[in-house]
């Protein structure tokens, strides 16, 4: 049985939550290669995912603080993978 001797902090664990609704709206997506997440830009999923934050924000979280959380994340992930080679072609 898995156990876990400590919590994860609060802001990390939002912070996972918030990647997870934006993943499942189809704002942003994982690099096949490195896993790093890059923005798709698609206005449409990111308007979802926003409407998803303000029905059912976690448990024990404001829909505010849910908001800031997906925007924190939004302004972290460029649309492209830093680990990537840029095409030179």
């Amino acid at each position: 049985m898995l156990m876990m001797n400590e919590r994860l902090p609060a802001l990390r664990m939002l912070r996972g939550w918030a990647i997870s609704v934006l993943q499942k709206a189809g704002a942003i997506r994982e690099c096949e290669e490195h896993g790093c997440m890059k923005d798709r830009a698609d206005p449409h999923s990111r308007e979802l995912a926003l409407v998803v934050v303000c029905q059912d924000p976690p448990f024990g979280v404001s829909p505010d603080e849910a908001l800031t959380a997906i925007k924190d994340v939004l302004d972290s992930i460029g649309d492209t993978c830093p680990e990537c080679l840029p095409d030179c072609g």
